[in-house]
């Protein structure tokens, strides 16, 4: 019901609440729904994972393989959704909610209509994108079937994920996870029915993603236009050089770190691929088992971001730089317990989604050599949730590419080469040290900057 209130503000009242109440229960309240939003999100993504995993281990690997393309659809959603959505937050800070809603309503549906055509030119050319993302040929058949699901419902994902995102920025965060949270629980229902009940096999676990991806859609359309949110409106839809300029320089490290993260898998797959299906599938668990490592970290980050924008776009420096080492502290102690109970428990964790002894030996190494190095995400996430929101694109998207291009895709490929499995497995570790290494200048000299700008305002510095 807290949450429910906040979203009820009028939008000086929402504007008051960020950028006047104390940073780190603001931020707390704001991360609750976003959180709960990621690890529902993360576990019907294991779920996927795990019901298909008890079809047999080339079927695993076929949920690995279609990562990519499902990391592919993330990309386009968040960087719509992150290049309208901060600017938005920016906007309502300056008092400027007019264009605002002209920028909601035109990065929605300029989203709708890419990914609607990058969904038609997948299905035309079905076949060569299963090889490219790294399919084997006994992997081939349950990939060709989990994508072509996945490929109809695009534009309904790539949406929702813009829908989201929006609110989140708005300071809406409780709608945001109402239309995601629904939809992954179906999602986790429908998945046993569709794959075993109706026995459509790997088929079935896409065709449960999709449809409760359509569901959440529906809810985010209605939930927009709530309580101070900006509903999304055709008529608003006005595009323009000036707004797309500024929805790329937010939405591009997002591109990045999306787009470079398809790269990076199927380049996983590819360099698995060798060692047999078995590698695959070992992979493609330890990804997400990281990915819902993560998702409470994201979620927190996600939290601060509407914080940092309004604060941004109101010249209130000191709340940013107040903002941002909360959420600092709070990731360190995260993460820090997360690793430890990782490696403690890794055997077990893989062991849930495939009885396999390869898979679990393979698994088990990789996700202990990550979980090493997860404490480093503590400052490479949210330095690039600040640079992105506060619109410096650059810096933020050279961070964004880094942990899983940049620096990944030639780990990957060369320690492999050099080292075989045991290259594979240390490729992600060795690409976090290397990013958190570049991303601690681009952090402390925008935090020395805000300060010099406080000062330069004649605001009290923190």
């Amino acid at each position: 019901m807290f949450g429910m209130r906040k979203a009820a503000m009028t939008p000086d009242e929402k504007l008051i609440q960020m950028t006047q109440t104390p940073v780190a229960p603001l931020i707390c309240s704001l991360s609750v729904p976003t959180i709960i939003s990621m690890l529902i999100t993360s576990i019907y993504n294991m779920a996927d994972t795990f019901f298909v995993g008890r079809i047999g281990t080339s079927a695993t690997g076929a949920v690995g393989v279609a990562f990519s393309l499902m990391t592919i659809i993330q990309a386009i959603g968040f960087a719509f959704g992150h290049g309208s959505g901060n600017y938005v937050s920016r906007l309502l800070g300056a008092k400027n909610r007019e264009y605002a809603e002209k920028v909601a309503s035109t990065g929605f549906f300029s989203a709708l209509i890419f990914s609607s055509c990058l969904a038609v030119l997948g299905l035309i050319f079905l076949n060569p994108l299963v090889h490219l993302l790294g399919a084997t040929d006994t992997i081939f058949p349950y990939a060709k079937s989990y994508m072509r699901y996945i490929l109809i419902g695009m534009p309904f994902m790539a949406t929702s994920l813009v829908l989201n995102n929006q609110l989140r920025f708005q300071g809406n965060a409780m709608f945001a996870m109402v239309g995601i949270g629904f939809g992954g629980l179906l999602n986790m229902v429908l998945d046993p029915l569709f794959i075993f009940s109706l026995n459509m096999g790997v088929g079935g676990a896409a065709l449960a993603t999709i449809f409760s991806q359509l569901v959440s859609f529906c809810i985010l359309v209605v939930m927009a236009g709530k309580g101070s949110g900006i509903p999304v409106r055709i008529r608003n839809f006005a595009p323009s050089k000036e707004m797309y300029l500024q929805m790329v320089r937010g939405g591009i490290p997002s591109l990045f770190r999306q787009g470079f993260g398809s790269v990076a898998t199927a380049a996983l797959n590819h360099c698995a691929g060798p060692y047999g299906d078995a590698a695959i599938a070992a992979m493609s668990v330890v990804t997400r088992v990281m990915m819902f490592a993560q998702s409470v970290l994201i979620g927190f980050g996600q939290g601060f971001q509407p914080v940092c924008g309004f604060n941004y776009g109101a010249q209130r420096y000191d709340r940013v730089r107040q903002a941002f080492w909360f959420c600092e502290k709070v990731a360190i102690a995260l993460l820090a317990i997360t690793s430890i109970a990782g490696i403690v428990l890794a055997p077990w964790v893989i062991a849930i989604f495939r009885d396999d002894p390869e898979v679990v030996a393979l698994g088990v190494r990789a996700l202990r050599w990550q979980c090493g190095t997860l404490i480093f995400s503590a400052w490479i996430v949210p330095v690039s949730m600040m640079l992105q929101t506060i619109g410096k694109s650059r810096p933020a998207s050279i961070l964004a590419i880094a942990r899983q291009g940049l620096f990944f895709v030639p780990a990957v490929i060369f320690l492999t080469w050099m080292f075989g499995l045991t290259g594979l497995i240390i490729s992600q570790p060795v690409a976090d040290i290397i990013s958190f290494a570049i991303g601690v200048p681009m952090g402390l000299s925008t935090l020395q900057e805000m300060k010099q700008q406080e000062q330069i305002l004649g605001l009290n510095g923190t």
